[in-house]
């Protein structure tokens, strides 16, 4: 069998991968992405689930960092509306830490310095009177509110992977690489289709590693320049507790360690609070939260709450790694948050580009930049495009979101009000086609619990590489909150039988290429 050979290999298939992979195909370019496991699986999926400029980024003059971040928000809250919105945030003042007219100073700039034209700014606000102050300490009389936006991360992952498909991208998850190696002006990637458990291989003429965490593990599989720089793997801890409010905003609180901690609003019936900041020196396939960390976040959350906070509360937990660069900062906190890329040609050889760091607000700023240190060996590829280009699903006016849900109840009748809008806000306009053939309540199909049905379930194997219950309920949804485990063990096993029954997973030919 003839070896396809594609113009990019990319190895991660987080944000960073899976953007430069829609970035690079729009742009006429063919490309080739591996993941180990599913998409998001990493990194990605652990995220305090907010697009931002990063407030706090502004005490460590990361200023560029800041305004290229705020510039983003708009530019991603257009392109996918139905899985980003804009989320209003109370931050209350502490009198024993941050001075008031550093923190107007800051929302000043934080205001002004990334070109905001849709967001509404920073106002001042009464706590004794404002409700968002009824569920605080007394103590806590005066605050700010301002704006970012909220986004479900491991959905804009596999927006930008079904979107790189669509322009002709290979997209292989659970396909782990083995082994890369130069030979002069390409590469050659050995790899491990792990549901068939076959070995297959590609050529590539420019490779980026876009593994986050497992990025400098992954280069001892990898024909590299030995260099000095390193990841610097820094947990992040996040604990979700039943409903602490009932308004829409968020609050953002500060520590006297000088950290800040997010209080937000989730999924309808929960608050995500965190998150933490710890070095890591472990396997990221094992990363979990430790009770350091859960006491860590009650007590934050208790120094401004009404309602005292403990472990007993905590309805699930999550961990991820941020995939730093190693910067030299003593502590995890000051580290920087931006991205760094390294590019190594060896010898004269097939270039190996290395991302270093990132935020899931610049992605798309991080793809641009990562191509654009790449046209010198990809001279055909085609110029930036993505910034006015909307992500699948997407393709409506953020104030229509109501308008939206209405017209897919009219189409689809038989769905509950609940579940039109839970379908179109993490699917957009996607939900009409995916429920274009639903006629009567029996075309919904299997019932798991929690309004998630069969119709649902087929979608996500066939369009957006599920392949088991976790991908749906913790990846593509979050629906895992509320499944039980036996309703959990039902899904899985029918995902399971649909998968060995179709061929979701083909091998690569030079035909299909």
């Amino acid at each position: 069998m003839k070896i396809p050979v594609y113009d990019l290999a990319i190895i991660g298939g987080g944000i960073n991968g899976c953007g430069i992979a829609r970035d690079a195909a729009g742009r006429g370019l063919s490309v080739f992405l591996c993941e180990k496991d599913d998409l998001a699986s990493g990194t990605s999926s652990t995220s305090t689930k907010l697009i931002h400029g990063g407030l706090r980024y502004l005490e460590y003059y990361e200023f560029r960092l800041v305004r290229e971040a705020l510039r983003e928000r708009e530019v991603l809250l257009n392109a996918a509306p139905h899985i980003i919105w804009p989320l209003r945030f109370i931050l209350p003042h502490h009198k024993g830490l941050r001075p008031a007219w550093l923190i107007r100073l800051g929302l000043f700039l934080y205001d002004h310095i990334g070109g905001r034209k849709i967001l509404p700014g920073t106002t001042s606000v009464n706590l004794l009177t404002d409700v968002a102050g009824k569920v605080l300490k007394k103590n806590y009389s005066t605050g700010f509110e301002y704006s970012d936006c909220w986004v479900m991360d491991s959905r804009l992952v596999a927006l930008n992977a079904m979107d790189a498909a669509e322009k002709g991208a290979e997209i292989r998850t659970r396909s782990p690489l083995r082994e890369a190696i130069r030979t002069g002006k390409t590469w050659q990637l050995k790899l491990l289709d792990k549901v068939s458990n076959e070995e297959f291989q590609i050529e590539a003429k420019v490779l980026v590693n876009a593994s986050g965490p497992w990025l400098d593990e992954l280069l001892n599989h990898i024909s590299h320049t030995e260099t000095k720089e390193h990841i610097r793997m820094v947990k992040g801890s996040h604990i979700i507790v039943n409903k602490l409010f009932d308004h829409e905003r968020a609050y953002i609180f500060q520590n006297a360690d000088g950290r800040i901690i997010f209080a937000i609003p989730y999924e309808t019936e929960f608050t995500l609070i965190g998150t933490t900041d710890q070095d890591f020196h472990g396997n990221p396939d094992e990363v979990s939260i430790s009770p350091e960390e859960t006491d860590y976040l009650c007590k934050a959350a208790s120094e401004y709450f009404n309602q005292k906070i403990g472990k007993e509360d905590v309805a699930s937990s999550f961990s991820g790694i941020r995939p730093l660069f190693d910067d030299g900062k003593s502590e995890a906190k000051a580290a920087t948050r931006d991205y760094v890329l390294k590019l190594d040609t060896g010898k004269d050889e097939a270039p190996l580009l290395s991302i270093y760091g990132g935020k899931i607000t610049t992605y798309r700023k991080l793809a641009e930049s990562v191509l654009a240190r790449l046209c010198q060996f990809l001279p055909d590829m085609g110029v930036e495009w993505t910034e006015k280009s909307v992500l699948p699903g997407g393709d409506f006016r953020p104030n229509d979101f109501d308008f939206e849900v209405r017209e897919l109840l009219s189409r689809c009748p038989v769905l509950k009000k609940e579940l039109a809008t839970r379908l179109f806000r993490t699917y957009g306009s996607c939900a009409y086609d995916m429920t274009g053939k639903i006629k009567d309540a029996g075309d919904l199909g299997t019932s798991f619990g929690h309004d998630l049905y069969g119709f649902e379930v087929d979608y996500l194997i066939d369009s957006e590489w599920a392949r088991c219950a976790e991908d749906v309920l913790w990846r593509r949804t979050k629906l895992g909150l509320f499944l039980s485990v036996a309703e959990t063990a039902t899904l899985d096993e029918y995902i399971k039988t649909k998968v060995s029954a179709g061929n979701h997973s083909p091998p690569i030919t030079d035909e299909e290429k």
